[in-house]
């Protein structure tokens, strides 16, 4: 289900962006660690490479400290069940926001998923990340949901949003 696509931006040009790999795990898990974003590790990213409905992908940069050294700058991971996909998880490190990477994985995702016959997309965010309700609502989304004291680490509320696909 996962396939490598370049998506366009208007800041960069192309987005390359293509179907995690195992060899991508690092740095996942960094930019899970590094964006607060509620941990999954290692094993959960390995198990979901096992499962036929996942979409599972990464943007890749040159790293700010040598441009020689691709890095990967977010990531994406979602998992159709019927017509619903449910996006799991999704961040982009610190440095590389501002240019249209997260929004260019949440495009390729849900155009994955639309290709598996998904109609409905469905996620949790987190009350008080502005910036990724910002980014969803773009995208077509809408509240329609709290699940109180979603979050664990720390508590949080989390927001319950869906889109038509």
């Amino acid at each position: 289900m996962s396939r490598a696509r370049l998506i366009r931006a208007p800041a960069l040009g192309e987005i390359p962006i293509r179907p995690m790999t195992e060899i991508d795990l690092i740095e996942v898990g960094e930019i899970e660690r590094i964006t607060g974003l509620s941990v999954w590790g290692e094993e959960a990213y390995r198990a979901e490479f096992g499962r036929e409905n996942s979409i599972m992908f990464v943007t890749v940069f040159p790293s700010r400290e040598t441009a020689a050294e691709m890095r990967v700058s977010g990531f994406i991971v979602a998992r159709v069940a019927g017509d619903e996909v449910h996006i799991n998880n999704i961040a982009v490190r610190e440095q590389a926001r501002g240019r249209g990477l997260g929004s260019a994985l949440l495009s390729a995702a849900l155009g994955a998923a639309k290709k598996a016959h998904a109609r409905v997309a469905v996620l949790e965010v987190r009350a008080g990340n502005r910036a990724a309700h910002a980014l969803y609502l773009r995208h077509g989304f809408v509240i329609v949901g709290r699940r109180r004291n979603y979050y664990k680490s720390p508590p949080e509320d989390a927001i319950l949003m869906t889109a038509a696909l």
